[in-house]
């Protein structure tokens, strides 16, 4: 074994055999990518010839310590860090935080800004997904599809600028509301969404879902059983995709989601087409709970309850989960009752989705681990916190 074999963290079985094919096997490093793909991640993958006999993912590039610098804040304060995390699904991971503090402090939310949160959240999976469809595309050499993922990508994202001021890290909500009212365009410009929304489905489906090399390097590759995917704590599209009916807004109903009409896709194989057609169906059904929001939206009321000087949570621990794009994010505090907790967690989907990786890519080619990673749809600033 070479210095840099014997260097690195291997997993039991991992090791190079003594003799026989295994011997031949060799080492190759992906990454760590730049930081405009999925994050900063390293694969060290073991390979004979093209055929993936392992791999070990290797995060860590863009920790920052997140949660310990939170018990030196206050909750409004950890507030904005929640979506330094993953970017992509910011509302949802604050909201989670949100509702711990409105439980422990008994604050209840308006009926409008109910409404707001709802359809804020539902326009951030769709412009998550789409992210990813744009980006799964160009993985698999499939350019066009960045350009036209980020063409309607760029239409909800105007509307959060005007909503909040940003365009990625969005801190738009807080106890017990939002913190601004909507524009007086608002509901139409999110009815345009959807129109635009489900048009854009139907034209990518023609573009990429049904080519005939995006059917072959996707069916049957990376499988995920049900079992497995259920063992390792996967959840979102990844868990779903493998038969297991699970979605936190169905399961464990939060805000005002049980007042909508939606299914949740489900998928057979496990593999990555499974993955790739649940997001876009999910995309359906995020327009039909829009669809459903803007048609009940009050016209007026309240868009926060009164702000509090301070928030202080009682003595306890607090737990309260989220199904952000990628899956289960909760957030966990553990007050003393003063205004900083004591310890502070959050359970992101990202690190259990990656770690199948190593499970699900064992014994496919070089190329297949790549459309196995796009389809894990991996936001690693959700796995370095």
């Amino acid at each position: 074994m070479s210095a840099v074999e014997a260097s690195l963290v291997l997993p039991p079985g991992f090791e190079p055999a003594a003799g026989g094919r295994e011997a031949e096997a060799y080492y190759l490093n992906m990454g760590p990518q730049h930081p405009s793909t999925h994050g900063v991640l390293r694969l060290v993958v073991r390979l004979d010839g093209e055929t993936v006999l392992g791999v070990v993912p290797h995060p860590g590039y863009v920790h920052r310590g997140i949660e310990k610098m939170g018990e030196n804040m206050t909750v409004l304060q950890y507030l904005h860090h929640t979506d330094r995390m993953d970017y992509l699904s910011s509302l949802a991971n604050s909201l989670s935080l949100c509702l711990i503090v409105e439980r422990a402090l008994g604050i209840g939310v308006p009926e409008r800004a109910e409404y707001i949160r709802v359809i804020m959240c539902e326009l951030q999976r769709i412009a998550s997904h789409m992210l990813w469809w744009g980006v799964f595309g160009m993985d698999l050499g499939a350019i066009t599809t960045f350009f036209y993922g980020f063409r309607d990508h760029e239409l909800i994202t105007e509307l959060f600028e005007e909503v909040c001021g940003a365009r990625l890290t969005l801190n738009y909500f807080r106890p017990g509301g939002v913190v601004a009212d909507v524009p007086a365009d608002f509901v139409p410009k999110v009815q345009k969404i959807i129109e635009q929304t489900r048009r854009s489905l139907d034209e990518f489906d023609r573009l990429l879902t049904k080519n005939v090399i995006i059917q072959e390097r996707t069916h049957g590759v990376g499988v995920l059983s049900a079992a497995v995917a259920r063992n390792y704590g996967c959840s979102g599209a990844v868990l779903r995709a493998s038969g297991v009916n699970y979605d936190v807004r169905k399961n464990d109903p939060y805000s005002i989601y049980d007042r909508f009409a939606f299914d949740v896709p489900l998928g057979k194989n496990g593999d990555c087409f499974d993955r790739y057609e649940v997001r876009m169906r999910e995309m359906a059904e995020s327009a039909r709970i829009l669809e459903q929001a803007v048609a009940q939206f009050p016209a007026e009321g309240a868009w926060r309850a009164k702000e509090l000087p301070q928030y202080k949570l009682p003595a306890g621990s607090w737990f309260q989960w989220v199904e952000a794009a990628r899956g289960a994010f909760g957030s966990f505090i553990v007050s003393d009752g003063n205004a900083k907790p004591v310890r502070i967690k959050n359970r992101s989907p990202g690190f259990s989705n990656l770690s199948v990786l190593e499970e699900i890519a064992r014994g496919a080619k070089l190329a297949d681990l790549v459309t196995i990673l796009s389809t894990l749809d991996i936001v690693v600033p959700d796995i370095d916190r």
